[in-house]
């Protein structure tokens, strides 16, 4: 059955906060970028803290990061990336795959030889979810602004490269900046230890 909505797509991330084991009112919530988190925050806002690894900021729209990521200002070009239609008519919204060439360059460039074959190996179809995104009500300070907000700059990034990672942050304030270097976009596998020590700190600051 195909996926109409970006609530369908992630919708077992947004359960997630139902069965945390210490209750929502202990939970850090972490973004290793992509849009679930940041709309995680604007409904389960009671959470004590979140964590962005080189993620998207709003009020950066998906519309504006979209020419931004695949032609005007040449942030990053879009190399071996799939992006069409899924129906004649336009009920289903455009389906999505990272290409092999963007996995290695763009995405786990740090990253080991094998992480990157089984990057490869196990990418699918999905959906950026654009239109349904664009259409969702504006984030609210009461909620989404009520949470704590620590952003990790992964300095190597070349997905979303350092520049525009402060870019967001400056227009979109958060509680503290902090920054690893030697992380590529997956900074969980081209950097853990540093990641590991990061949460950890953020975790014992924020509690």
């Amino acid at each position: 059955m195909a996926l109409l909505t970006w609530r369908g797509g992630v919708a077992a991330l947004l359960h997630a906060p139902v069965v945390a084991p210490f209750g929502n009112d202990r939970s850090i919530r972490i973004q290793y970028g992509g849009s679930a988190v940041v709309n995680d925050r604007q409904i389960w806002a009671a959470s004590s803290g979140a964590l962005k690894e080189a993620g998207f900021c709003p009020p950066y729209t998906l519309r504006k990061r979209k020419r931004k990521m695949h032609g005007e200002g040449n942030w990053v070009a879009p190399l071996d990336n799939e992006m069409k239609p899924q129906d004649a008519d336009g009920r289903l919204p455009a389906s999505f795959m990272f290409g092999p060439q963007f996995i290695e360059q763009k995405l786990y460039q740090l990253c080991s030889s094998e992480d990157v074959a089984l990057a490869k190996s196990l990418i699918r179809v999905g959906s950026l979810f654009l239109e349904d995104l664009q259409a969702r009500q504006p984030f609210t300070e009461e909620r989404y602004g009520s949470v704590r907000k620590v952003y990790v700059v992964c300095k190597q990034d070349v997905t979303i490269p350092e520049a525009y990672q402060r870019l967001m942050v400056a227009n979109n304030p958060v509680d503290e900046v902090r920054e690893i270097d030697g992380a590529d976009h997956m900074a969980m596998l081209s950097a853990p230890e540093q990641v590991v020590k990061c949460i950890l700190d953020i975790a014992e600051k924020y509690e």
